[in-house]
């Protein structure tokens, strides 16, 4: 969008009142596949998401639940195979207006644009994120650049700015990433996506491969940063305990799917579905008693061949046969509460955990 308040070229604005109350981000119906020779592998299906101006969501799910394929596909990066089968994305920023713009329609010039200035992402490896024969500065300096009209000055200005926000020495403007630690090189990717002040920002998993202390490290940056200067963010991460701390939102994805969503306080302590119980009791508890953690049995589904109904009934302890029929729409899981949705219409918060035992007489399997 540049540094104009006009919006994007060659894209027609999105019809809708001015209000603040709007999303910043607006995913709806969106689907996503893989063009195979085999047939089509449907890896986002019919997803719903809605991003608030300052708001942290956190999309968690086990590898290969489609959550980098929604972020990357939103923002219309994904190559073939992969194909945009249908929905719509609107970004709604205070540089567009809130009348917004539709992603999927618009033109490879106008998403030069958008990218990085508006939404910017921080990958999941900063080592092949980052140019190895670049220096950090060039690499800072690039995307400023692309966006912003500088002086020489302004733009050094700037680089020390971004690497004061977020810890590191400014003498690593000069450093190659190769010369970096694992988290330096992680907090270049998180300067290099505030650089030019975006209003959304993308983060997949960046706490990936960290040792635990650095971890913290920098999500306490990204807290700090996020309240300061009042960007939405999407994490991204299949560490459920770790979204419950930094997210105002959760969103649980399963097979391409979204099963449930709601505060960090719901998902936590009256969870329904049961693809998040098996999560959270899949990770032990710092504080009360000790608890016994039971994993997720089996694996989940391949999206060349998903079961009918609800993709996570083969490794569900409270399935039953009209599991397959579920058109997996989210409803709410508590008639008081309306935010709070799940896609299980069965199992309901205080639901009590059957056993395995049960699970598999219900489900009509054969207990060993």
């Amino acid at each position: 969008m540049s540094t104009s308040e006009e919006t994007a070229p060659g894209v027609a604005p999105v019809p809708q009142d001015a209000s603040s109350s709007l999303p910043v981000l607006e995913i709806r119906n969106f689907s996503i596949s893989f063009a195979t020779e085999s047939g089509d592998v449907k890896a986002v299906r019919n997803v719903d998401l809605s991003l608030a101006p300052g708001e942290i969501i956190g999309l968690a799910g086990e590898s290969g639940s489609g959550k980098s394929t929604l972020a990357l596909g939103a923002c219309r990066l994904l190559r073939p195979p992969a194909i945009i089968t249908g929905g719509s994305v609107v970004y709604r920023g205070r540089r567009v207006g809130a009348e917004g713009v539709e992603i999927l329609d618009m033109s490879p010039h106008a998403l030069r644009a958008l990218r990085w200035r508006e939404i910017a992402i921080v990958f999941q490896s900063a080592m092949n994120a980052l140019n190895p024969v670049l220096r950090v500065q060039d690499q800072l300096g690039d995307v400023i650049d692309a966006h912003l009209d500088m002086s020489r000055d302004q733009k050094r200005e700037r680089l020390d700015t971004l690497l004061d926000m977020v810890g590191i020495p400014r003498s690593r403007l000069r450093s190659y990433p190769h010369e970096l630690s694992g988290g330096m090189r992680q907090r270049v990717m998180i300067a290099m996506a505030l650089a030019t002040d975006p209003e959304v920002v993308i983060m997949d998993e960046p706490t990936t491969a960290l040792d635990v202390v650095v971890q913290r490290e920098i999500l306490a940056e990204i807290a700090a940063l996020q309240k300061e200067l009042k960007f939405a963010v999407l994490f991204i991460t299949h560490d459920l305990s770790l979204l419950l701390e930094i997210a105002d939102r959760i969103a649980m994805l399963y097979g391409g799917q979204m099963v449930e969503t709601g505060s960090g306080e719901q998902i936590h302590h009256r969870t329904a579905h049961p693809y998040t119980r098996g999560l959270l009791n899949s990770f032990p508890s710092v504080r009360g008693p000790r608890r016994a953690l039971a994993g997720i049995p089996g694996s989940p589904p391949d999206p060349r061949d998903m079961p009918p109904g609800c993709p996570f009934g083969p490794r569900c302890r409270f399935a039953k046969p009209e599991c397959k029929t579920v058109d997996m729409q989210l409803l709410p899981a508590e008639a008081d509460d309306p935010q709070h949705l799940t896609a299980c219409p069965f199992v309901k918060p205080g639901d009590i955990e059957p056993t395995p035992v049960t699970a598999a007489v219900t489900s009509g399997a054969v207990p060993s």
